[in-house]
């Protein structure tokens, strides 16, 4: 009995000498605030409690907030950086076809995709004359297939940049690689006035990777820089 007393005394006396030790540690101060409400009874109400309650879910709140502002911060730093590498390669080829190699393997290495395709809109006449000369990175196709394509057939504006999950990707843009591809995202190309548009197809395995929800600012200031080359090159 004398070695507990010895021991609570002791306790007692390095509390009161740092109570900062209990009043930092949620924990403790839980358990001391349900002794206290357990000895006022059930027919007191202790406003005090009931605040710091508050209080605390609020604090757990503004934690998870922080926590998910600097996760958002974090990413969008890392996408910025992704999309500023991707920008020095397009700017790298002294050819067309040095362009399109890029576009399948540094291009899509920095921006962490799996697939890459470039779709360009011509006349069918034209497309039959072209026939296997491009490589898969490339696809030509009749007029209207990029907006068709975008909108999925429906009457509406296609978007310059959309994010879509997929459950069958299509095999006109991906070939082969399309029983693989679970996400998307598509970026219309303006290359000037009388001219058809084109695509920009980034696809992805990882069905996450790209979705409706996403931001779109960093995608579009891709595409405002893809369409820039794409007419350099056309031209």
């Amino acid at each position: 009995m004398s070695e507990t007393a010895l021991d609570t005394d002791e306790l007692r006396d390095r509390i009161l000498s740092d109570p900062d030790v209990i009043l930092d540690d949620r924990d403790l101060m839980k358990a001391l605030i349900a002794a206290n409400e357990k000895q006022l009874g059930n027919n007191i109400v202790d406003l005090r409690g009931i605040a710091m309650q508050r209080l605390e879910a609020r604090l757990d709140r503004l934690e998870d907030t922080h926590r998910s502002v600097i996760a958002a911060a974090y990413e969008n730093l890392a996408g910025t950086n992704q999309v500023h590498r991707a920008v020095l390669k397009l700017l790298e080829p002294a050819s067309f076809d040095m362009f399109l190699d890029l576009l399948e393997t540094d291009v899509a290495e920095c921006l962490r995709v799996d697939c890459v395709r470039l779709v360009l809109e011509t006349s069918r006449r034209e497309v039959e004359d072209i026939g296997d000369q491009f490589r898969s990175v490339l696809r030509i196709m009749a007029p209207g297939f990029v907006d068709d394509f975008i909108t999925s057939g429906r009457n509406t504006s296609p978007r310059q940049v959309t994010l879509r999950q997929v459950a069958g990707a299509s095999r006109d843009v991906y070939g082969d690689d399309a029983e693989w591809i679970h996400s998307e995202a598509l970026l219309k190309l303006d290359f000037g006035t009388d001219k058809l548009p084109g695509l920009l197809v980034l696809g992805a395995e990882d069905p996450h990777q790209f979705r409706a929800s996403q931001g779109t600012d960093l995608l579009s200031f891709l595409a405002g820089v893809f369409e820039r080359i794409m007419r350099r090159w056309l031209s």
